[in-house]
């Protein structure tokens, strides 16, 4: 980033921040992407809580980010274990912020699984989780009782601008991994599993391409959506497997069992738009297949009379490009900082969003700086 580019980032977050400012600055944990934009944004989380540690998302961490951050914040490793296991979560929670009242800041739903154990055990308080994505989203929105208020962005008119322009970078970092392999999109049938936003997106922009594009969701509704905008869909999804060239996983829950994938077809890639771990049951792969790598960022997996790639290693592949969406993300990750405010006031236990004003107050700042 450009000496002028970050001055402006760091003035923009400085604006925000001052326009949702907390009455009471509490402690926080902050889960994200350390890519080489985020210090600003990190900067700014801590500006309005007292940013007690960054858990950055494995394998998605500029160095260089990571060393501007640590000099102020640690930095530390970051894995579904940590936060799935209720002993193991509380303890890292009480080394980090014993007795503090602190926010916990997700991308994906890391505390889900321990929240209520963390929220009643705790030595300190609680107040509430703020959760970025539409996997986190669906991990909180399945508990049975949220013990706590949780404030979702991942639905927020501000997230649109993003998620097509994921979309697109997804889009653009399959081809050029197929690409340095010698093959096209072209011609070759694509299965898009998961047709909510960001699956939408995708499927199209392959459209566009002249890419035949099937679609499969486990929601009828979604699947009505995606059938009155002209793509096929799929009745079963192994069926489906077995005639497409490119199968895109973008559910944000698992798209692949370890049974599904000896219904690939061979030379079938497989992509996908977030963690192996959250998209593909790889540890549940038959141990018949051999691995091995089929040029850089694919893995070949065969077995007799099979055999089908895998991009990045089954993480999301638009992180091989930087996954950047330009300043279009900044209008998320201030509603995040928004979001942070709204826990000075009395919020029950439950999913809530930032309010229609506050984030027309957010878009009407963001046009001020990056609308040139």
């Amino acid at each position: 980033m450009e000496t002028f580019e970050r001055a402006r980032l760091d003035a923009y977050f400085a604006k925000i921040s001052t326009q949702f400012k907390p009455i009471e600055r509490i402690s926080s944990f902050l889960v994200t992407h350390l890519l080489s934009d985020r210090p600003s944004f990190v900067n700014a989380v801590a500006a309005l809580t007292r940013l007690r540690a960054v858990l950055p998302k494995p394998k998605t961490v500029d160095g260089a980010a990571r060393n501007e951050i640590e000099r102020a914040v640690p930095c530390d490793t970051l894995s579904r274990k940590l936060f799935g296991d209720p002993h193991t979560a509380l303890t890292y929670i009480e080394s980090r912020a014993a007795g503090e009242t602190i926010l916990l800041i997700d991308v994906g739903g890391y505390f889900a699984p321990t929240i209520a154990d963390l929220h009643a055990n705790f030595s300190g308080r609680i107040v509430g989780v703020i959760e970025d994505t539409e996997n986190g989203h669906r991990r909180y929105a399945d508990l049975d009782d949220l013990p706590c208020p949780v404030i979702s962005v991942a639905r927020s008119t501000l997230k649109d601008p993003e998620d097509y322009l994921v979309g697109q970078s997804v889009v653009f970092s399959t081809e050029a991994v197929m690409r340095n392999r010698g093959d096209i999109l072209h011609g070759r049938p694509a299965l898009v599993i998961g047709f909510g936003k960001l699956g939408s997106s995708i499927a199209r922009l392959l459209h566009a391409r002249g890419v035949h594009v099937t679609v499969f969701d486990v929601d009828p509704v979604r699947r009505t959506q995606a059938l009155s905008r002209g793509f096929a869909i799929a009745r079963d999804r192994r069926d489906a497997l077995t005639d497409a060239g490119l199968v895109v996983c973008a559910t944000g829950a698992i798209s692949l069992h370890g049974e599904d994938f000896p219904y690939l077809r061979n030379g079938a890639y497989v992509a996908t738009v977030t963690s192996s771990e959250d998209e593909l049951e790889l540890e549940s792969l038959p141990d018949v297949y051999i691995r091995a790598q089929a040029g850089e960022h694919v893995t070949r997996y065969e077995t007799t009379g099979q055999y089908f790639y895998l991009a990045n290693g089954g993480n999301a592949v638009n992180f091989l490009h930087g996954a950047s969406v330009g300043p279009f993300i900044f209008l998320v990750q201030a509603e995040i900082l928004a979001a942070i405010r709204m826990f000075s006031g009395e919020l029950d236990p439950g999913l809530h969003e930032v309010s229609p004003t506050d984030r027309a107050a957010i878009a009407a700042t963001w046009l001020a700086y990056f609308n040139r």
